[in-house]
């Protein structure tokens, strides 16, 4: 039987981290291992339980969820989901920047909480179209179409089609089905895209996908 992924909740209001560790706490394959109440807290205990995924607050006191995150990706920590209620867009980027696996509305119901863990926990984007569209649709806005040519430039055909397909949340399992190929061929694909793009992971390989035009603003992402 596979373990439970560990989970480590951040948030310095206590009645959303108790919200959120009652709802995962029922969930058999997530194991709620621990709070912190700001971002030096987080490190703490991360660096103590070794969470597979943690829920990160962007606004709190001590170290904010960026400068968090950052520290998280830089020792390895796990994969960091950021918690927002769309207040600060330009949280977004920077959360993005520091290398955050996803992004999650704080009214998110029971179930989306539980599968944004499991989604992220078992190695996928996390890409909430609520959050990616706004945040896309003020990147593509600043962004320079010579420049997006340029990084399309440096791909293969096929390997468009996988950032395209990356670009709509798809697995590796579904990309290789779409594409008619083995899953260990879709990895080397993807690996191809972020170095070649020098992109870190699944999720800036997703937005780079809307930056570079390959896949619209509203497109539905998992159709």
């Amino acid at each position: 039987m596979t373990e439970p992924l560990k989970v480590l909740i951040v948030d310095d209001q206590k009645m959303v981290s108790g919200g959120f560790s009652l709802i995962l706490s029922v969930e058999d394959d997530l194991d709620v291992v621990g709070t912190a109440a700001d971002g030096e807290q987080a490190l703490a205990a991360a660096r103590e339980l070794r969470p597979d995924v943690t829920l990160m607050d962007v606004q709190m006191p001590v170290m904010d969820g960026i400068e968090a995150t950052r520290r998280f990706v830089e020792e390895g920590l796990g994969r960091v989901v950021i918690l927002t209620t769309f207040d600060r867009d330009d949280y977004l980027f920077s959360a993005l920047d520091a290398g955050a696996s996803g992004f999650l509305l704080k009214n998110a119901d029971a179930d989306e909480l539980a599968e944004a863990v499991r989604t992220v926990g078992h190695g996928h984007a996390l890409l909430a179209p609520e959050v990616t569209r706004r945040v896309i649709e003020r990147r593509t806005a600043q962004q320079a179409a010579p420049e997006a040519d340029a990084r399309l430039a440096a791909l293969t055909p096929r390997e468009r089609d996988v950032l395209a397909l990356l670009g709509r949340g798809r697995s590796n399992a579904e990309i290789a089905d779409e594409l008619f190929v083995g899953e260990a061929t879709v990895k080397t694909h993807v690996s191809n895209v972020l170095m070649k793009l020098d992109l870190r992971d699944r999720v800036q390989a997703a937005v780079a996908a809307y930056e570079t035009g390959l896949v619209r603003v509203g497109e539905q992402s998992g159709t």
